[in-house]
């Protein structure tokens, strides 16, 4: 029998008055007795949303559709739904009684009503024979229990909860789930559940709403959400996953860390960039002759019902070199009038032919200015005898006035760290900074990256650069002259297992999994 549709969210759009846009037109099917889940981080929308429904928030643009009526501009009393809010909102000086009959005796319903109704919510709830106590004395998860009873008491179609689980601690979080779902099927309404716990969603929800900065990323059930995200967000935010960069070499084939793999999935463009996503429990550790991959155990946690094993199948490329922090070596014209400054660099001797005076001036990092205003003057001339041999060659820098600095270019036959199994190789140089140069960077970890000219490519395609990462020690704020170690590395790839078979750190296995294990996703766009 097919479900009716009770509420429809159709472009619902929220805009604050400070220009701020919450919600960027949602639109939503919620069927009758369904138990849905609205779920994403803080500012993501969900509670908006929720207010919308309830009549306490108005939209900026959209309409509202319940049961077939427009309710946009309906008062929320006039909403045929209630809600439960995380701090339960229950009147402490009333008993519990009093709590859940509340809205019943405002409603003018008869006094022989209204405690057939409360009885029955309370054996609903599980509070029989606590009538008469008083709510403040009562545990949270009691409170939380009459807030909710208070709120089916009417009747309503639907029930919103507004992250009701958050104020309890883990124990009782855990049982209030089950709680709430054995009392959505025995009163047979709609609940609409806001939280940002994975777990609460993936227990009590047939549907998981899944948001992110106003927008929906994915509607499913908790299967669909869990074995088939939409995109990295949602992999990443349900449940624990093995994500990485993969192209679809064709309908059914996958390509990642340079293998080419059986999949499940089609549709996409050939060779079209993709992420996959492969669950921690869904990858075996077999012998090494019979793994898919091969790879190191870094580490090893028992985690009571299973193992958490990470293991590393692409080791990561890392090149170390010296930063030479030096003092400020500006040279004044004889007047006062000009300044000028440049540092010694070092560059591969078969970059040579490729070395110009615009690329000496960016390397040296050259440059002159008036001490007065901090205006930048142009360098108007440079002069080097560079042969194509290794060594120390002087530099001249000089400003069309002749104010000059003198440094010097190492050329060097500078080695590169080579990694057969990553298909990778990179190259870092040694390199000269004075300290006001490394106090006034905006961005220093690029350009650290940029000093030292470090760059990374692929061995079979030296046209195909990678990432590097930039890693240190120091204190950028607190620096001072001397000499620092700067490493450059790539990521590598590193998987996480749930096994209940235990491996010893340091050894070599093999990991294997299924084509259906592979879930292809498509990239997610900025």
């Amino acid at each position: 029998m097919e479900k009716k549709k009770l509420i429809e969210f159709r472009n619902i759009v929220k805009t604050w008055e400070d220009g701020t846009v919450v919600l960027k037109g949602i639109n939503l099917d919620i069927y009758e007795n369904e138990f849905v889940t609205l779920l994403g981080p803080s500012g993501c929308g969900k509670t908006t949303l929720l207010r919308i429904l309830g009549g306490f928030l108005d939209t900026t643009e959209g309409s509202v559709m319940f049961d077939g009526e427009e309710i946009s501009h309906k008062p929320p009393y006039e909403r045929e739904l209630n809600t439960v809010f995380q701090r339960y909102a229950l009147f402490p000086h009333l008993s519990v009684y009093e709590n859940i009959a509340f809205g019943l005796k405002i409603k003018k319903v008869s006094k022989d009503v209204i405690d057939q109704k409360v009885m029955k919510m309370l054996k609903l709830i599980g509070l029989e024979g606590y009538e008469n106590k008083n709510v403040s004395l009562m545990s949270g998860g009691q409170q939380q229990r009459v807030a909710i009873a208070r709120a089916l008491v009417n009747e309503p179609k639907v029930l919103l909860l507004d992250e009701p689980l958050a104020a309890l601690d883990l124990k009782l979080r855990k049982e209030m789930q089950y709680e709430l779902k054995r009392i959505q099927q025995e009163v047979g309404i709609t609940f609409i559940f806001v939280t940002h716990d994975q777990e609460e969603a993936l227990t009590m929800s047939d549907k998981i709403v899944v948001m992110k900065q106003g927008e929906i990323q994915q509607v499913g059930t908790p299967e669909e959400i869990y074995n088939e995200p939409a995109n990295k967000y949602v992999a990443n935010f349900i449940g624990e996953s093995n994500i990485l960069s993969a192209t679809m070499v064709e309908d059914y084939k996958v390509r990642f860390d340079d293998i080419t793999f059986d999949c499940v999935d089609f549709g996409y463009k050939p060779n079209e960039p993709v992420d996959v996503v492969i669950r921690p429990e869904d990858i075996d550790i077999v012998e090494v002759e019979k793994g898919k991959m091969t790879g190191e155990v870094l580490s090893v946690l028992f985690k009571g019902v299973h193992y958490e094993i990470m293991v590393e199948t692409v080791p990561g490329t890392t090149v170390t070199v010296n930063m030479h922090v030096i003092g400020n070596r500006d040279v004044s014209s004889a007047d006062g009038k000009e300044k000028i400054s440049a540092n010694d660099f070092y560059i591969d001797i078969e970059e040579l032919e490729n070395l110009d005076d615009k690329e000496i001036i960016a390397r040296s990092d050259a440059q002159a200015w008036d001490p007065e205003t901090d205006e930048l003057m142009s360098i108007a001339k440079v002069e080097y005898d560079l042969k194509n041999e290794l060594g120390q060659y002087p530099v001249k820098f000089s400003t069309a006035n002749g104010t000059t600095v003198e440094r010097t270019i190492f050329v060097v036959n500078q080695p590169f760290v080579k990694n057969e199994k990553a298909n990778e190789a990179i190259m870092a140089f040694n390199f000269f900074k004075t300290v006001d140069e490394l106090l006034e960077s905006q961005a220093l970890d690029t350009d650290i990256k940029t000093w030292a000219n470090a760059q990374g490519w692929k061995l079979s395609n030296e046209d195909q650069s990678i990432d590097i990462f930039v890693d240190y020690d120091f204190d950028p704020e607190n620096i001072k002259e001397g000499v620092y170690k700067v490493t450059f590395s790539t990521t590598g790839r590193e998987f996480k297992i749930h096994t209940t078979d235990y491996s010893e750190v340091g050894q070599e296995v093999g990991l294997t999994f299924f084509p259906e294990d592979i879930h292809v996703m498509s990239k997610m766009v900025f």
